[in-house]
């Protein structure tokens, strides 16, 4: 009997709230989930509304789950509604609107509101706080009919608002209290730095001056000081503060002192009711900052599924602020006193600053200007409580040997929890950055950057990734390179192709020579590129470079940890003899092999294979590879369709088979997964495959870009078809305009994305002669390899006509 899951509501659905939702999924969290947002918008970015305001992104740029991320995963969204109540007897949430929902467990993360000042005049037209996308339109919208602005309040926000507004082409003056910016985050001399730069880029400040009234009629026209003395304004943002948005708790009954209050678990004084994010009140602490909010919600996701965690403890704040090339960071405590041994280097010349704050040498605080390559160190160190000594000195002061920082980060990086947050952005963890690493195969900040988000967004993050890169891949790593594929190159994938095709080149020697590489042999990312790129472009006439191919593919297996191989033996639409079963056994038997798993691609993996026994086991086993090494067809993942299940209307096996059949062997930007169902119950899961193929009783609908890893994607419907016949045409016109337009490495999930459905639509579904003759050049590139199809079309005169009618 299927166990009935537990309601839960997340009231709030911004960042810390979200995040904790796919920490929750990530666990397996066997929740109903049910979201409500009183903003008319999907779950965005918060932070990136400055680089909104500046131009730099759009509001989909910032969207960090889509409409689709909801549905794809179960989960009941209600955006523009406003919960009021949490009413504890009746298990309600109880909505504006007058909508009630039942729950069992809630999350309260409601975020906080702009604080306006109580002056007079500020609630005048022109007059917005800074803290959502109806104050970034309200802003964009002015600047279009406006020309002087006045930001009160020279901290993070406010900065970050008047640069924005000074690109829009906007008179802006900033306004503060202090006589120093950011006065909670920096020291004077960081904040004298800061504030001689961005007045270089246009921004004026009015400092230590109290606004009192804000005049005008309907509209505000200016600023009154309380010295008396004024200044002109027709837009005016409030940026001088937030505060917790407690109304639904106190509305609820739940305790409140500044913030909601809440336990190391993050629980509020309500059964079932716990809350993360701005709103919260931890052992007297609230963080506006982003790194602790998903430190909390880590913990509550691990706390709500049930596994092992730690307690909350509070969090260790740092701010980095970075604006058209201003880069600041600061950590732990700033201002020095008697009791702080103070370590200082100033360079007017440079334009750089870093201090750092020892106490009982221990280190408690820094900040730094200008360069910020030591943000990561820093904050690791002050939130260890680290004891200086004469070689991290060195090596933050810069006065160590040659040669020896590298590898002082490295073991600063290895010494990183895996949960520790990386990208505060984005909420990706060291552990998440790992693993990518680990698990796909990636090398370069891009790959990492599209697979966990992290530096995708204000990009401070990236020289820690680039040190996890290192201590992961030791001395393979090399920085990804600002252009081209590589560092050996400056040219892309496309340049490239254009030269090997109107050149005629033959080999990789030969590209790298004609095209001016930086390094003569290339590298271990230009290498399987190029030797692909031959293949696709030539592939009757290339001569495979084993030595250009990943170590995993010379071999014919993937390397494990302990320096052993596993084989992993084919089995066309995940179905076999029990003939192949008994070799796959007596084989495992004879060379010892210490694990058979079941894959998940309905295979049976032979774990624990020894170098030297790799040519007999797979002489003795007589079945073709499964690729699971290559950057090839994978699997073809089958439910039993209509030959066994009551619900199949289509002959999935038969059809899975086929395809595994017909594509193997061929190679592809990268690895490359199919499933067929045969029927839309989906239970070879389509919808996470590069080409998911799903059976009714009218034929067949076809899905691509789906995928399952570290950053899932639901795959696309592309189109329906009838016949058998259409579906292999439109499956081939597809991965051949993947092969032929994919960057290396690239999956079809990223290449659905970058390429867009419409553009592969109108390649493919509007033109019938590019369809036909796409899979004609797959087929031709087919014909070149060994072709176990051919002894198929031998059995089955219907499908051998099929085929030669493609290829003609």
């Amino acid at each position: 009997m299927t166990q009935k899951r537990e309601k839960l509501v997340l009231i709030g659905n911004g960042m810390a709230g979200v995040g904790t939702i796919e920490q929750i999924l990530k666990l397996g969290g066997n929740y109903e989930i049910t979201v409500f947002g009183s903003e008319p918008h999907p779950n965005y970015n918060r932070i990136m509304l400055s680089y909104v305001l500046e131009g730099s992104k759009t509001v989909e740029d910032i969207i960090l789950n889509d409409l689709n991320w909801y549905k794809d995963n179960g989960i009941t969204l209600h955006t523009g509604t406003t919960v009021t109540r949490i009413d504890e007897a009746s298990r309600q949430i109880i909505t504006a609107d007058g909508m009630s929902v039942p729950y069992d467990k809630v999350i309260i993360a409601t975020g906080s509101n702009s604080f306006i000042l109580p002056i007079p005049g500020s609630t005048k037209e022109g007059v917005v706080g800074f803290r959502d996308i109806a104050d970034c339109d309200a802003m964009l919208a002015a600047a279009k009919q406006y020309k002087q602005a006045a930001v009160i309040g020279g901290g993070l926000l406010g900065l970050e608002a008047a640069k924005g507004l000074v690109n829009l082409g906007m008179d802006v003056t900033v306004v503060h209290l202090m006589e120093d910016l950011m006065e909670r985050q920096l020291d004077h001399n960081a904040s004298s730095m800061l504030q001689a730069e961005l007045e270089r880029q246009g921004v004026k400040f009015a400092m230590g001056k109290q606004t009192v009234e804000l005049t005008g009629e309907e509209r505000v026209s200016g600023l009154r000081f309380s010295d008396g003395t004024e200044l002109a304004a027709d837009f005016v943002v409030m940026a001088v503060g937030i505060k917790p948005n407690v109304a639904v708790a106190a509305a609820s009954g739940i305790t409140v002192n500044r913030g909601i209050v809440v336990n190391d678990y993050l629980q509020t004084s309500m059964h079932n009711v716990f809350s993360v994010g701005e709103c919260t009140e931890h052992r007297g602490a609230c963080y506006g900052l982003v790194a602790p909010l998903f430190e909390q919600g880590m913990v509550l996701a691990k706390h709500l599924c049930g596994a092992d965690t730690k307690p909350y403890e509070g969090s260790v704040v740092s701010t980095k602020l970075k604006i058209s090339g201003v880069d600041v960071f600061s950590a732990g405590e700033f201002i020095e006193s008697a009791e702080h041994t103070v370590i200082s280097a100033k360079d007017d010349w440079k334009k750089t600053y870093k201090k750092i704050l020892l106490k009982n040498n221990i280190i408690v605080g820094a900040v730094l200007f200008g360069d910020v390559t030591e943000s990561a160190n820093l904050q690791k160190l002050v939130k260890q409580g680290t004891e200086m000594t004469d070689e991290i000195y060195a090596e933050l002061m810069g006065t160590g040997c040659c040669g020896s920082g590298g590898a002082k980060k490295t073991m600063a990086v290895e010494t990183m929890a895996d949960e520790e947050i990386v990208c505060g952005c984005n909420g990706v963890t060291k552990k998440a950055i790992v693993d990518a690493v680990t698990e796909n195969g990636f090398t370069t900040v891009d790959e990492i950057k599209a697979c966990t988000g992290a530096t995708r967004s204000c990009g401070g993050c990236k020289p820690v990734v680039e040190q996890i890169l290192q201590f992961v891949l030791g001395d393979s790593f090399q920085q990804s390179a600002k252009q081209g594929i590589c560092t050996c190159t400056p040219l892309s994938r496309d340049e490239i192709v254009a030269e090997i095709t109107a050149k005629g080149l033959k080999t990789t020697k030969e590209v790298m020579n004609v095209l001016g590489w930086k390094q003569e042999e290339g590298c271990s990312k230009c290498r399987p590129a190029i030797n692909y790129y031959l293949g696709m472009i030539a592939p009757d006439t290339h001569e495979d470079e084993k030595e250009s191919r990943f170590v995993n593919e010379r071999m014919g297996a993937n390397i494990q940890k302990d320096g052993t191989y596993t084989v992993i033996p084919r089995m066309y639409g995940g179905v076999t003899t029990p003939e192949d079963l008994k070799k796959i056994a007596d084989v495992s038997l004879k060379y010892d092999v210490k694990v058979v798993k079941v894959t998940g691609g309905q295979r049976l993996d032979l774990i624990g294979v020894k170098k030297e026994d790799l040519p007999k086991v797979w002489e003795e086993l007589d079945m073709p590879s499964g690729y699971g090494y290559a950057k090839s067809l994978r699997t073809v993942k089958t439910c039993v369709g209509s030959q066994f299940c009551r619900f199949g209307t289509q002959d999935s096996m038969g059809m899975g088979a086929l395809m595994e059949r017909k594509y193997e062997r061929l190679d592809f930007p990268a690895k490359f997964k199919m499933a067929v169902n045969g029927c839309p119950r989906n239970c070879a899961e389509s919808c996470t495959k590069d080409i998911g193929i799903v059976g009714n009783d009218g034929g067949w609908e076809i899905f691509i870009g789906g995928n399952g890893g570290i950053k899932p994607r639901i795959a696309d419907s592309f189109c329906k078809v009838k016949t058998d016949e259409e579906l292999i045409e439109v499956c081939s016109a597809v991965m051949q305009y993947y092969r032929e337009t994919g960057n290396y490495l690239e999956r079809t999930s990223e290449w659905v994305e970058r390429m867009g459905l419409e553009t592969i639509g109108a390649a493919i579904l509007d033109d019938e002669v590019n369809r036909k003759a796409l899979a004609a050049r797959i087929d031709f590139a087919l014909a070149q390899v060994s072709d176990p199809w051919k002894k198929l079309l031998k059995d089955d005169p219907t499908r051998k006509a099929l085929f030669e009618e493609a290829r003609v």
